[in-house]
Formats: C-alpha cells, structure tokens, sequence
C-alpha cells in the first residue's frame, strides 16, 4: 500500500481549502496579472511607445505636461532617467517621495554597444553635450557615454543629431536588453581568434527595440567577447571565447549574474555555442528570461534568482527544449590569460599598427574633451576610439612614429596613457550629485582619493582597485574590487550621521589564470567617512606593501590572511 501523501497545512481546517503556493509571477506558468506598480505600468503601454509622446507632446509643451507613469517609468526605454534636485543630503534619499527628489533636468545614456566609436560618432555625442548637456560626460563601466542637465525640450533634436550617425538612446535603460559589452580591442588584437562583433551587430539590428522582448522582468545586461577583458561574470547573460577539440573557436555561454544588494556570479551552462549562432541563442535566453522570469517581486525579478533556483541543468534543459529547438554542443571552459587585461598604454594590433588605453579619473570627461580627443585621433591618423567597461579609453590604429605624440596630446586633456595605479584602478559611479538613489557623493571623493594617493605613495608595483559607489545597487561593481565602498550614511568624529562608505575588502572576478571569483571581505563595523576616505586608503596601502610575503602576492590574498585589525 502507497504510503500516504503529507497533509496540508489546511488539513483538520473545517471549511477551508488547501492553499496553492504563491505564484512568482511567471507568464509561462500563466501568472499574467500585473503584480507590482512597475508591471502594471508596462503592462498599460509599452515603454517604446512614449519616444511618440515625447516628440509629440512633452518637447513642446514642457517638463510638467510629462505623465508621471512616464517620467518615472517608460523614459528609461529611451535612455532618460530624471537626475537629482541639487542640495537635496543623502539622508533623504529613502524618505522623500520621487517628485520630492525630481529635477526637471534628465540623464541621458547613449548607447556604443561593444564600447566601438568612429570619429563622426565621438563628435556627434561631443556636440549634443555641448549643446543639450552643459559639456557633462561620462564614460560608464557599461562602454556607455551618459549626459546630464538634459531638457525634455531638447530630446528629439539629440536623437536626431545621434541617430544620424547611427547611434541610438534606445532601450539604454529599462526592462530591456541594455547594451551589449564587447572586448575594446575587438577586430585588432594579437590575442583573439574570433571577433564577436558580428554577433552583437545582428543582436543590435534585429531584437534592440523589439517590442516583443522590451518588456522583461528586469533589466538585461550581457556580453559578447573572446577575450576574457570584461566582467562576464557579473552579466545576465555571457559569451566568452573559447577553444573547442573538435569544432574550433567559438563562445561558452554563462547565466546569472548580477551584484547589486543580492550578489551572484554567472554560471557556466556547459555548452559550446559558434559565431553563426550567438544571436541565436542570445535570443533563447532572453525569451526565456520574458517567459520564466520573477515578476512578482521587483527585487527577485533578475535573472540570476531563476537561475540560482532552477540550477544549471534545468536552465539549460528549457533553453533547449522550448527555446532553441535543439540540443546545444557540450563545450570546454574559456583558458584565461597569465593576467589581467585592461588594455591601459601602448599595445601592438594585429596589422602592426598600435592601440593607445588612456585613463581620466573615474571617467569623467566632458564634451569638449571628447571633442578634442577626436581631433587628436584624426590629427595622428585614427579613425576610431573605443569604451572599456572600466571608464577608459583607447585610441585605435595608430602608426609606431605617432604614439609618443599622441600620448603627449592626450595627457594634455587630461587623459594619460602611463597613469598611476591608482587613476588606472579607480571607478565611480554616478553618485548624489545626478543620481536620485544616491546617499553619497563619489565622482569628486574618488578624483580626491586619487590625488592624495599618488601625492603620499606614488606608483606601485601590482594593482589595487577601488571602486566607489554611491549607494548600496552596486554601479560601480562594490564586491568585486580590492577596495569596494558602498556608500551610506556613517558616524562622523561628532557622532553625527555624515557621508560614507561601508568598506568591502579583497573582491575580484577570475579574469586571469590563478584567480578565484571572491565578494569582497565585509568586516563588522569598517565605515569610513567620506573625508577620511583618502587617509584611509593610504593607511591600508602601507600595510599591504609593508606585510605581503613578497611582490607578487595580490592585495586580495593579502586581506584574506591578515587579522581583522590590519584591515581597520
């Protein structure tokens, strides 16, 4: 006789039924009622359509005539996010309602999918700063260029300007496929079999703007290189170039990553996936991602939630069956390099000609500068630039007898191809002086961190990210730096509540032979002030340089050994 079945926890409860588990929102599971306010808003009308009243409407008649569904919601599908009111403190970050916070000014965020720009482009994105943005830039740790002090008046003359020479705001935020990462030496470098630029081009071309795949979950963040030059494992979805015994070169897929305030990094799926196909498949898991995604609760609504609950083995199964058609070919795991890429200083291309990385600290560069970085490019006969997702920039093509001058010319905008480690090491995000979720200021503390540290220690051999974020979402990739500072609202030298940073030590992302993927080390109670920030650095750097075993032990091996107090 068949054992019987468990009873519910209704079982002996006259006159009640038993309680179906809570749905997660899945549409394939055929949970389709809009769940959250940001469901419902999508589920009204599509982020896409409101590109029609903005050029219709809102241009015309003005920031307040703009639907408050839109400006706070469906305008990231077209790249806006309304910045911060300015003198609003970070303590008031979570307690004022979002028109209380509200400027009427935007962020726009143009999209350069794989970090790849002509000249035409540059100067394009340079003159609507100019023009539209106050001469703001930013070079984002997503190969994007965000301007600020936008006017919605000025929206449609900026996508006209940028359109024209194919570039594109569109789906730059949102619930949507975001931009898609690429290697910066993608095409030219002496290291890659495969230029995965051809897959990110037909992914661009056929499904960004879609209206069938601009309304999933969350956002969608993925990347498309063979070299291992990006952080892959902290995307929604990944391609990295890899070698298989029998078929040749091609991509292993990853899943699943994500950092933000619930850490996770992307998993292998085990399958071998060649060129021809990437877009393809890319297209399987974001379908998949629209169908099965969490939709319930906006903050298990990325993809790395269904893939930590379903496993590997059941993604991949899914993926298969009902979304590819077929089985996918098992794959080998990508060979990293002996060490990290960033692609920083003088590097030779594959036709002989030489690629030049420059740093401005944290990436913040202006309208002007981008200007005149075309000019020099053009002068020393480039034709192109391209983004890393480390806030740099390099200058393609150049031949032998120009790089000195062109390093010259660069660093005389403030760009500097031989930087410390410090300017070479350091990001930053938006932070409190645009960003409405903000708590902190980061992009002046991170510049001034910079200057004290090359002031008292100078260069150094080896590397030491530091990473400042301004909230605790984690832009600026918080857990996976040497130094990762996530912003708050810490006890100052009075008691009272000033800016700062929770401190998290010894983070990293395996991008090289040797290195494992690490969270970074959160000690009980190591808070730093904003403007004990640079001392605080300078301190823990004397440390490291004075109690490593010897100068090949990396600053992350260094603070998983030492006791608590070396740390503090």
């Amino acid at each position: 006789m068949a054992a019987s079945a468990a009873p519910s926890s209704s079982a002996g409860t006259p006159g009640r039924a038993a309680r179906k588990p809570r749905g997660e929102g899945q549409w394939a599971l055929g949970h389709r009622e809009p769940l959250n306010p940001n469901e419902r808003t999508k589920k009204d009308d599509n982020g896409l359509n409101v590109r029609a009243r903005v050029e219709n409407i809102y241009a015309h008649r003005g920031f307040a005539s703009i639907d408050p569904a839109d400006l706070r919601g469906r305008l990231r599908w077209w790249g806006l996010y309304t910045q911060r009111k300015p003198g609003i403190d970070g303590g008031r970050t979570a307690v004022l309602e979002p028109h209380e916070l509200d400027d009427e000014y935007f962020m726009l965020r143009i999209r350069v999918d794989g970090g790849q720009l002509d000249l035409a482009q540059l100067r394009a994105i340079a003159d609507v700063s100019t023009k539209y943005g106050r001469d703001t830039a930013d070079i984002t740790d997503r190969q994007n260029i965000q301007l600020h002090w936008v006017r919605i008046e000025d929206v449609p003359a900026i996508w006209r300007e940028v359109e024209a020479v194919g570039l594109s705001t569109t789906e730059a935020c949102g619930d949507t496929p975001r931009v898609v990462l690429g290697s910066p030496v993608a095409g030219i470098s002496e290291d890659e079999v495969l230029d995965g630029t051809p897959a990110i081009t037909e992914i661009v071309e056929k499904y960004i703007g879609d209206p069938s795949l601009s309304n999933l979950p969350r956002k969608f963040k993925s990347v498309i290189s063979w070299l291992p030059d990006v952080p892959y494992e902290a995307n929604d979805i990944s391609f990295i170039g890899v070698e298989h015994p029998e078929h040749g070169p091609g991509f292993d897929l990853w899943v699943g990553g994500g950092l933000s305030t619930n850490p996770m990094l992307a998993q292998r799926l085990g399958v071998w996936v060649p060129l021809a196909e990437v877009a393809e498949v890319w297209l399987g898991v974001c379908r998949l991602f629209r169908d099965y995604g969490y939709r319930r609760l906006r903050n298990r609504a990325r993809i790395k939630f269904l893939v930590a609950d379903w496993g590997v083995a059941k993604f991949r199964q899914i993926l298969e069956d009902e979304f590819v058609g077929r089985k996918l070919v098992d794959g080998p795991a990508p060979k990293l390099p002996e060490h990290p890429i960033d692609h920083i200083g003088v590097h030779r291309q594959r036709d002989g000609r030489f690629y030049v990385g420059a740093a401005a600290v944290a990436g913040r560069v202006s309208g002007t500068v981008l200007a005149q970085v075309a000019d020099i490019a053009e002068a020393h006969g480039s034709g192109r630039v391209r983004l890393t997702p480390y806030q740099k920039l390099l200058v393609l093509d150049v031949a032998e007898e120009q790089v000195e001058s062109l390093i010259a010319a660069l660093d005389a905008i403030g760009l500097q191809a031989r930087p410390s480690t410090w300017r070479r090491d350091t990001m930053a995000c938006t932070g409190i002086e645009y960003c409405k979720l903000a708590i902190v200021e980061t992009k002046a503390t991170a510049e001034r961190t910079v200057a004290h540290l090359e002031r008292t220690i100078g260069r150094i051999d080896g590397s030491i990210s530091i990473n400042v974020n301004g909230c605790p979402n984690a832009c600026a990739r918080t857990q996976v730096a040497d130094i990762g500072l996530k912003g708050q609202l810490v006890p100052g030298p009075n008691g009272e509540l000033v800016e700062g940073f929770q401190v998290h030590l010894g983070g990293g992302l395996s991008m090289a032979q040797g290195q494992n993927p690490n969270f970074g080390r959160k000690l009980r109670g190591l808070k730093t002030t904003v403007e004990e920030l640079p001392e605080y650095a300078e301190r823990l750097t004397r440390r490291y340089l004075e109690g490593r075993k010897d100068a090949m032990e990396p600053f992350a091996e260094w603070v998983l050994r030492v006791d608590e107090e070396e740390l503090r």
